[in-house]
C-alpha cells in the first residue's frame, strides 16, 4: 500500500471515526473543538492526496478533476466545523438548540463529509451515485436542524425534491451502464468510469444522449438549476448557516461533479454536441432568473441562496461551452464560488446571531454600528458580486471571451445577465452597508464568531484571482482535457 492510498483509505476513514467518537462527547464546547480538529485531520489527508495519488482501482480513482475538489472540500469543511464552534455555542446559550442535539449535529456533519469524498473519489457510477444519496440524507436532517414549522418544511421539500432528483440520476447511471455493457461486458467493468471513457466514442450515441438527460435533470435538481431548484432557497434559508455555507459552497459542487463525470464520457462521442446545448440553456436561463429574483429578495440567507443559482447557471454555461477557455472559466467559479459563497454564509450567519434579524430591510447601516463586521460582510459581498481582485472577476472574463468567441448573442446574453445580478447584488449591498441604521433588538448574548475563517477563504479567492498555483494548475489543466 503506498503512501497515496493510505492517505484515501484516512479520508474515507476519519469521517467515520470522527462521527463516533464525537457522539459520545456530552459537553458542547469540547465537542466543537474536537470537531474543528479531526475536520483539520481530514483536510490534511486530502492534502496528502495531492502530493502521492494511489493507483486507480475499480472503485476508487483520483485524477486532476478529483484534486481540484478534494482538497477544496476538506478546506471547507474545517473552515466550516472552526466556525461552528462560536455559531453553536451561541445557539446553545440563547436557546435555539439544546446541548444534546449537538451529537446528532457531529454525526450528520461527518456523514455529510464522508459522502462527499466518497463521491469525489468514486470510480464507479454506481458509488458515486449512493455518496450523492448519502450526502442528501444527511444534509435533509440538518436542514432541519432547529425544527421551526419554517425549517421542518423546507427540510421535507428538500428530501421530496431531491428525492425525485436522485430517483432520475439513478435511471440515468442505469442507462450509462447498458450503454457500456456490449462493450465492457457485465459486472464491474461496465460500472467503471475510466473503462467507460476509454469506449466512449464506441457507444450508442442515442443511449448516452438519453442518459445524460436523466443525469443533467435528476442531478441538475441537486445544482440548482432553474427550473429544478423549487428546495434550495427555502433550505438555504431555514439551515444554520454552517449548514448553509456547506448546502452551497460544496454540496452544489459535488452533484456538478457527478454531472461532469458523464459530461466528460459524452465528451468522446458523437453525442457531445447536445450536452453541451443543454448545459448552456439550463445554465443561461438559471443565471438570468436568478439575477432577476435577486432584486426582489427580502430575506439576506434567500438572496445568498438565489445567488447560488446564479453562480450555478454560470459554470453551467462555462462547461456548457467547454475548450480550454470555457473548461477552465468553469472550474475556477467553481473552486472560487465554494470560498466566496461559503464566507459569506459565514459572514451572513454572525450578522444575524448580532443584530437578531435576518430580514434585510433590518440590516442598515452596518459601516457605522459594527464598522469590523461590516469590513468583512462588504468584501465577502463584493467577492460575490464578481468584483477583481477576486477569482470570481477573472473566471467571468474569461468566460466573457469564450461566450463570444462561440456566439455573439450568447455573450450579450450572459454578459445581461451578470451585469443584472452585480446590480442587485451592490443595491442590496449598499442599504446593508451605509441605510440608516434600524434599531434591532440586542442578541440575547454577545457573539464571540471567529472571522478567521470567512478571512482565510477572501484572501485564497483573491489569490486565486491574480494567479493559479502551479500544482492547482496542473489538475485544472487534466480536468480541462478530460471534460473537452
Amino acid at each position: 500500500m503506498n503512501i497515496g492510498m493510505i492517505n484515501l483509505v484516512l479520508l474515507l476513514s476519519l469521517p467515520i471515526v470522527a462521527g463516533l467518537f464525537l457522539a459520545a462527547i456530552h459537553k458542547p464546547g469540547i465537542a466543537l473543538k474536537l470537531h474543528a480538529g479531526f475536520a483539520f485531520t481530514e483536510f490534511l489527508a486530502a492534502l496528502g492526496l495531492a502530493f502521492s495519488r494511489p493507483e486507480p482501482t475499480r472503485l476508487f480513482m483520483v485524477d486532476g478533476f478529483t484534486l481540484c475538489l478534494v482538497p477544496l472540500t476538506a478546506f471547507i469543511l474545517f473552515t466550516t466545523a472552526w466556525f461552528s464552534h462560536g455559531y453553536l455555542a451561541h445557539d446553545i446559550d440563547t436557546g435555539k438548540i439544546q446541548a444534546r442535539h449537538l451529537r446528532l449535529w457531529h454525526v450528520l456533519f461527518q456523514s455529510m463529509a464522508l459522502s462527499m469524498y466518497a463521491a469525489l473519489v468514486s470510480n464507479n457510477i454506481g458509488v458515486m451515485w449512493v455518496a450523492v444519496e448519502m450526502a442528501t440524507l444527511a444534509t435533509v436532517i440538518l436542514v432541519g436542524f432547529y425544527r421551526t414549522h419554517a425549517a421542518l418544511e423546507a427540510a421535507w421539500k428538500y428530501f421530496l425534491l431531491g428525492s425525485v432528483g436522485i430517483a432520475l440520476a439513478l435511471f440515468g447511471t442505469i442507462l450509462l451502464y447498458f450503454a457500456a455493457e456490449p462493450l465492457l461486458g457485465q459486472g464491474m467493468n461496465a460500472m467503471t468510469w475510466s473503462r467507460i471513457r476509454e469506449v466512449s466514442s464506441q457507444m450508442d450515441p442515442r443511449l448516452l444522449r438519453l442518459a445524460f438527460v436523466f443525469l443533467l435533470v435528476g442531478y441538475g435538481t441537486k445544482i440548482g438549476f432553474f427550473p429544478l431548484h423549487a428546495w434550495l432557497p427555502d433550505a438555504h434559508a431555514e439551515a444554520p448557516s454552517p449548514m448553509s455555507a456547506a448546502l452551497s459552497g460544496l454540496l452544489l459542487n459535488i452533484a456538478f461533479f457527478a454531472l461532469l463525470r458523464g459530461k466528460m464520457v459524452l465528451a468522446g462521442n458523437v453525442a457531445a454536441g447536445m450536452a453541451s446545448s443543454l448545459l448552456i440553456l439550463f445554465g443561461l436561463v438559471s443565471l438570468i432568473i436568478a439575477a432577476l429574483m435577486l432584486l426582489r429578495r427580502h430575506d439576506l440567507k434567500r438572496l445568498l441562496a438565489w445567488s447560488s443559482i446564479e453562480h450555478m447557471g454560470i459554470m453551467g454555461v462555462a462547461f456548457g461551452i467547454g475548450g480550454p477557455l470555457g473548461s477552465f472559466a468553469g472550474l475556477l467559479h467553481m473552486i472560487v464560488h465554494s470560498l466566496v459563497k461559503s464566507g459569506l454564509f459565514f459572514a451572513a450567519g454572525q450578522t444575524i446571531q448580532t443584530l437578531g434579524t435576518q430580514k434585510i430591510s433590518k440590516i442598515r447601516g452596518l459601516s457605522a454600528s459594527h464598522p469590523r463586521l461590516a469590513i468583512l460582510f462588504g468584501l465577502a459581498f463584493l467577492a460575490a458580486a464578481g468584483l477583481p481582485p477576486f477569482g470570481l472577476f477573472t473566471s467571468e472574463i474569461t468566460l466573457l471571451v469564450a461566450a463570444t468567441g462561440k456566439s455573439a448573442w450568447l455573450g450579450l446574453a450572459l454578459a445581461a445577465g451578470l451585469l443584472i445580478a452585480f446590480a442587485a447584488i451592490i443595491l442590496k449591498l449598499s442599504g446593508m452597508l451605509f441605510g440608516e441604521p434600524v434599531e434591532n433588538p440586542p442578541p440575547t448574548h454577545p457573539v464571540a464568531i471567529s472571522s478567521v475563517p470567512l478571512a482565510l477563504h477572501l484572501a485564497i479567492a483573491a489569490i486565486l484571482g491574480l494567479f493559479v498555483p502551479g500544482m492547482l494548475w496542473g489538475f485544472m489543466r487534466d480536468a480541462i482535457a478530460m471534460l473537452g
